[in-house]
């Protein structure tokens, strides 16, 4: 039997699912040999699409004693986290409680290969630009892997000449205010604003673009006109690809019986 695939996700509702359809093919298409099964850790969003879709999302543990059940002795785990913060490291807790083995694949951002990943897939944002700045606007962590943020601008900057600013959502460093003067200090005019999300949802609806207090509106005050990227990350071709490495590097350490 070959080993399944567990993808195991925080979750979102609404259109955004489209995002976790996207990523599934392409992760059939990947691992053709493999089962997939898609897991999230919300509760909230369990809950909500339950009520509103009546489909019945299950926790990771979940899938996984369904795994052992059918007789699977490994499942891979893989993370589509951002950055190894307390989401990751709480399905590493939930996932040491089952009975069935696991070998887990890392977040988004793990490193430093990763980061030289990140940078090359994220190059289509900012390599036609001339005199705007791109603002990506990650959800923000009181994890010490916060400082994910701050070391992905730093290496975009190498690429892009300084043009580059990430911000946060919630917790973390930097935050809307701080961005927004940064960018009017050095003179510009335009911005496109990019989620540095996996999923555009709620978040980006309404912290991004929502219509009050929202970071576009921030920047429109300033006088500072703001293009829209209205995708998350999950349709990147090259950060998907990112996470089908780790989920090969997992398969790897199984051992073969």
């Amino acid at each position: 039997m070959k080993i399944p695939i567990v993808m195991a996700a925080f979750g979102t509702t609404g259109k955004a699912l489209e995002t976790y359809s996207f990523i599934d093919e392409k992760c059939k298409k990947r691992f053709p040999e493999h089962e997939i099964f898609w897991a999230f850790s919300s509760r909230m969003v369990k809950d909500l699409i339950k009520k509103s879709r009546n489909i019945d999302l299950l926790f990771p543990n979940q899938v996984l004693s369904q795994l052992k059940a059918k007789g699977y002795l490994w499942a891979v785990v893989q993370s589509v986290h951002l950055t190894c913060g307390h989401e990751f490291y709480r399905l590493v807790e939930d996932v040491k409680g089952c009975d069935i083995r696991t070998s887990i694949g890392l977040p988004l951002l793990s490193n430093f290969e990763d980061y030289i990943a990140v940078v090359r897939a994220m190059q289509s944002a900012f390599c036609s630009l001339r005199n705007e700045a791109v603002v990506m606007v990650g959800h923000g962590t009181d994890h010490p892997s916060c400082s994910s943020y701050a070391a992905l601008q730093y290496m975009l900057n190498q690429k892009s000449g300084g043009r580059i600013y990430i911000g946060v959502i919630e917790d973390g460093w930097p935050s809307m205010e701080e961005v927004v003067e940064s960018v009017k200090k050095s003179g510009y005019k335009k911005i496109r604003l990019v989620p540095f999300l996996l999923v555009a949802g709620i978040h980006f609806k309404e912290d991004l673009i929502g219509k009050e207090d929202s970071w576009k509106t921030c920047f429109e005050r300033e006088h500072i006109s703001v293009v829209i990227e209205n995708k998350g990350l999950g349709f990147n071709n090259g950060i998907v690809d990112i996470f089908f490495k780790h989920i090969e590097d997992a398969i790897d350490v199984i051992p073969v019986s």
